[in-house]
């Protein structure tokens, strides 16, 4: 009807829609966006909805740019054209992409190119023939795509320093011994953003020292760089990499696993804000939600009660949560999860340090999974990044699963905005990585603990090791801990004073009477240096001791204005040692101290008394009140 003519983009504004009715027969038009609804809706599509509009819109473009209204016409062709001329923009740019999803699902074009728009160019620069080499050990690494991306940016920036100053060794071939010491040299002095590609994102960091993980992660690229390559047989061996690039002590004395507990109380409100999540909390643009508040609360609770990290929580599984009641698996409905002794079990899948393993979790977090499991659309399988096998991932809408960095980027602000808590503290930004070492730090602290290999099994570590990063002591435990120790009470004891205070002021204490007199419990001795005497664990009867029962000590209780004090002794080992084991131990200190004079001359052997006898027992610390 139109002859050859498609170029409605020059018309300016119109009702497309309208147009494709008239020359497509509006029941046709209709039939096909009809399908297109179908299979948008069962992936959780808003614009799978009847009341939507932007869907009928966007394919009748391409209806009318394709001069078909048949979805079997559309190829890739038209797709690739609206985004090359860009004649879409926002949200329409959206809908085509969903659009081209759906007609992908169908089987009549390829499904869009992952990221279109989103990323940017391949990093590149250099010499080069290093660069060359940079992309030959590229495709040939076993190394996960992250990894490899990371270690060829990183080679790329070693090929910028060769370029600008050793240009001779530009070929990997001609590198020595010499040129490995002049990299670590530059390097150990590099600047942020030196020999980079680009500086955008680096900010206030621009001109920076480096630190050492970033030193330490460049030199380990070029070190797999040259050990790959000799390996595989494409370089000569003219030095040893492992020794050649090995790490400087400096960096190495800088680097080492620190995960960042977050504060108690900060964790406390973020837990809060996690329990009482509501709609109005999520973030929203202009048509509303982007993920369903059951996702969205299903995630949330996962990152604050799992201990995962944030990518083994985007690659969880459907059916991941299993219940059990007295060891038999149960069905997860609220009347048996609720049960006495319920166990929520969650199926880990396989992560960096291991395999998949299963853990506890608390049943709140079960509850909120089958939510959202009972609320999930169905979604095509996808391939999982690490296993490469195909997985229903429990995290997924619209056909695309929740993005690793979701938690970082969405839910922890989130969480801060509710809370009223800032979403950096001393140590930093809070991360979802952060959960993880407080929730292990809150186990190890608890008040029944679990043990380190407990925690390590919980955690899927592959080694206790790696456990007791996790594992900080809070100063509360430790200061109780050193407190149960007993180090003052252990080498010093309190003991109770009395002190004659007539006898001081009426000058008789110079003179030589005794003043001050050390209660050992059924005696006193007036020995001034008492602190000092050998025996006075178990005195032998010289001339400073006196018997409680006796008229003196009777009449020394009997005074008015004797003063009670307290005094600090300190313990030698012997002492130590018989106040800790008991009696046998006493017996040897006495027989040790049987030739040793006492404060008033004799010795107890000279006194006539017994080395293995016991005249006063062991005093436990008199922790009487000063009065």
């Amino acid at each position: 009807m139109l002859g050859s003519f498609n170029e409605f983009h020059r018309l300016g504004s119109f009702q497309r829609l309208t147009l494709a009715w008239r020359i497509f027969g509006r029941d046709r038009v209709d039939g096909e966006v009809a399908r297109l609804r179908t299979v948008l809706a069962a992936w959780g599509y808003r614009l799978g909805r009847d009341e939507d509009t932007l869907l009928p819109m966007v394919a009748c473009q391409l209806f009318l740019l394709n001069r078909s209204p048949h979805l079997e016409d559309l190829d890739t062709a038209p797709f690739d054209r609206v985004r090359r001329d860009r004649l879409l923009e926002g949200s329409r740019l959206n809908t085509l992409h969903a659009m081209q999803r759906a007609v992908a699902e169908l089987g009549f074009c390829d499904p869009p190119r992952p990221g279109t728009g989103r990323h940017s160019a391949r990093a590149s620069g250099g010499a080069r023939i290093w660069e060359q080499w940079a992309d030959r050990w590229d495709a040939t690494s076993t190394l996960t795509p992250r990894v490899r991306g990371g270690v060829r940016s990183n080679l790329l920036k070693v090929g910028r320093w060769i370029a600008a100053e050793q240009p001779d060794a530009a070929d990997p071939a001609y590198w020595t011994r010499q040129t490995c010491a002049s990299w670590i040299a530059a390097l150990d002095r590099m600047k942020v953003g030196d020999y980079v590609q680009r500086t955008t994102g680096l900010g206030d960091r621009l001109g920076k020292p480096l630190e050492a993980p970033s030193k330490a992660g460049q030199i380990t690229a070029l070190r797999t760089f040259f050990r790959d390559c000799q390996e595989w047989e494409w370089l000569p061996r003219r030095f040893d990499p492992q020794r050649a690039l090995a790490m400087v002590r400096s960096i190495t004395a800088l680097l080492g696993p620190d995960p960042r507990v977050i504060a108690d109380e900060v964790w406390a409100k973020l837990l809060w804000a996690g329990l009482n999540l509501e709609p109005a909390d999520l973030p929203q643009t202009r048509s509303g939600h982007f993920y369903p508040f059951e996702l969205v609360r299903a995630v949330t609770l996962t990152w604050l009660f799992s201990g995962q990290r944030s990518n083994e929580i985007a690659r969880l599984k459907v059916g991941c949560i299993r219940w059990q009641h007295d060891g038999a698996p149960i069905a997860g409905d609220s009347q048996q999860v609720l049960a006495r002794d319920a166990v929520c079990l969650l199926d880990v899948p396989t992560h960096k340090t291991g395999t998949a393993f299963t853990k506890p979790v608390d049943p709140i977090l079960g509850q909120a999974v089958d939510a959202w499991q009972a609320a999930r659309p169905d979604q095509p399988k996808f391939t999982d990044r690490r296993t490469g096998e195909l997985v229903d991932p429990l995290f997924a809408v619209r056909a695309r699963r929740v993005s690793t960095s979701y938690i970082n980027n969405t839910v922890i602000p989130m969480l801060c905005r509710k809370a009223g808590v800032p979403a950096a503290d001393v140590r930093g930004n809070i991360t979802s990585h952060r959960a993880r070492s407080t929730i292990a730090s809150q186990l190890y602290n608890a008040k029944e603990p679990m043990t380190l290999f407990e925690l390590q099994a919980w955690l899927g570590h592959r080694s206790p090791q790696s456990t007791q990063y996790y594992a900080k002591i809070t100063p509360n435990t430790l200061s109780k801990a050193y407190s149960e120790a007993g180090y003052f009470e252990r080498n010093v004891r309190t003991i109770e004073v009395l002190v004659d205070r007539d006898a001081v002021a009426s000058g008789a204490a110079a003179a030589g009477e005794p003043w001050q007199h050390y209660d050992l419990g059924h005696g006193y001795c007036s020995y001034t240096f008492f602190e000092q005497c050998q025996h006075r664990m178990a005195c032998a009867r010289c001339d400073f001791y006196t018997p409680k029962a006796s008229s003196k000590g009777q009449l020394l209780e009997a005074k008015e204005n004797l003063q009670r004090m307290l005094a600090a002794i300190p313990l030698t080992d012997d002492e130590r040692a018989a106040v800790d084991d008991g009696q046998a131990t006493l017996d040897q200190l006495l027989t040790r101290l049987s030739d040793v004079p006492t404060p008033a001359g004799p010795t107890p052997r000279q006194i006539g008394i017994p080395a293995q006898a016991t005249l006063l027992p062991v005093i436990e610390i008199n922790q009487k009140l000063t009065k």
